[in-house]
């Protein structure tokens, strides 16, 4: 195995006291996906049943009127001398009646789990805790502490004083994350803050140890800290929310103890999709583009298409028969069109000489009428 890079150890004075290799489990692909699934399916299983009464809403005797009565077939209560002789039940629209599809205790209320996902996520959710950006991004107050992860000597595991377990934390510099979180302490909106449930804070550092020398009783009274055995490491407390990141605080030996339980000897470590992620770099190595076609400089200019019933080119294409008739007819139209005024002026010269012939002919008209009506004197033609 390559080696892997170091891990300052500190001692409870915040002083360092040593060195360490980082966990391969720590160099684990991350998979928000995967850790946002499993979280989800593994916050269901502690859930407890509940449903409402089998009796609830029918608790009264009620039938239908039935047709014929210009009322609905609602089932109503019967009996009289009150105001709810006739009124309607156990609708889920009816005042008093039973809700819509009532709930029952049969409900699917845990989730089963693909072991290997449920390890990928835990793996991701480890190697989240050891990104300083990752930590930072889900809100924990790391300014002043001097490393990521933060690893403890393991005299820590035999702290066991609240008072001393708060200066081991101020003199790493992880204090300030349990102070937020003390000062992050609300009433809870909703009807949880009257079933037990009254107060919600944020979470604080995670204290991972490998034996219990009184480390739980230490740490255990802090707000927003939580505690944690290596051997049983719990996605929910490593991603609270389903959001990886969460500030953890190492012993020594629980540091060490994640090579014997992942990797060779322990757990199969997940594998990453890529050796390099860098993807721009793959593309643009000498290797890949060696074998790559040229870069197209300019997309080739596809010519718009014509329409033959207006352009005659097109058409010429389809059918030169059609496009010679049309250019015929085309030319004939303004040869036509050219010799339209030698027509026209050989119209008006017509109905000009005609117009003379009329006028002549008006006269004449008009001098046979004064003359009178030719058997006005009733010889009727005698000489």
């Amino acid at each position: 195995m390559a080696a892997r890079p170091l891990v300052s150890v500190f001692s409870l004075t915040g002083e360092k006291a040593g060195e360490t290799s980082l966990p391969s489990v720590m160099t684990a692909p991350l998979r928000p996906d995967i850790v946002q699934f499993v979280h989800t399916n593994m916050n269901k299983n502690h859930r407890q049943a509940y449903a409402v009464s089998v009796r609830a809403g029918k608790n009264v005797s009620a039938s239908s009127w039935g047709t014929g009565r210009a009322v609905a077939r609602i089932p109503r209560v019967g009996g009289g001398g009150t105001s709810r002789t006739g009124q309607g039940a156990f609708g889920n629209m009816c005042r008093g009646g039973r809700m819509f599809a009532p709930t029952k205790t049969w409900r699917k209320w845990h989730r089963r789990i693909n072991t290997t996902q449920k390890r990928y996520a835990v793996s991701s959710a480890l190697a989240a805790t050891a990104v300083p950006a990752l930590v930072m991004a889900r809100g924990h107050k790391i300014d002043d502490v001097p490393e990521i992860p933060l690893v403890l000597d393991d005299s820590v595991e035999a702290t066991r004083k609240t008072s001393a377990a708060k200066d081991v934390l101020a003199a790493v510099g992880a204090l300030e994350d349990v102070d937020k979180a003390a000062d992050s302490k609300k009433i809870r909106a909703g009807k949880g803050k009257a079933r037990n449930r009254r107060y919600v804070l944020r979470c604080g550092p995670l204290v991972v140890y490998a034996s219990d020398d009184g480390v739980e009783r230490a740490f255990r009274n802090l707000p927003g800290v939580e505690l944690c055995n290596v051997s049983r490491l719990n996605l929910l407390q490593l991603a609270p929310g389903g959001h990886m990141g969460r500030f953890c605080v190492w012993s020594k030996a629980a540091l060490e103890s994640l090579d014997s339980i992942y990797g060779d000897d322990g757990k199969a470590l997940p594998e990453t999709q890529m050796d390099n992620a860098d993807l721009a770099r793959i593309i643009n190595s000498d290797e890949v583009q060696s074998v790559c076609n040229p870069a197209k400089r300019a997309n080739k200019r596809h010519l718009r298409k014509k329409n033959a019933i207006k352009n005659v080119k097109a058409l010429e294409k389809l059918d030169p028969y059609a496009a010679a008739a049309r250019i015929a007819e085309t030319r004939a139209m303004n040869a036509r069109a050219k010799s339209r005024d030698a027509v026209l002026k050989k119209r008006r010269e017509v109905r000009k000489e005609k117009k003379q012939y009329k006028a002549a002919g008006k006269a004449f008209y008009e001098k046979v009428s004064k003359q009178g009506d030719v058997c006005e004197d009733g010889n009727f033609g005698e000489v």
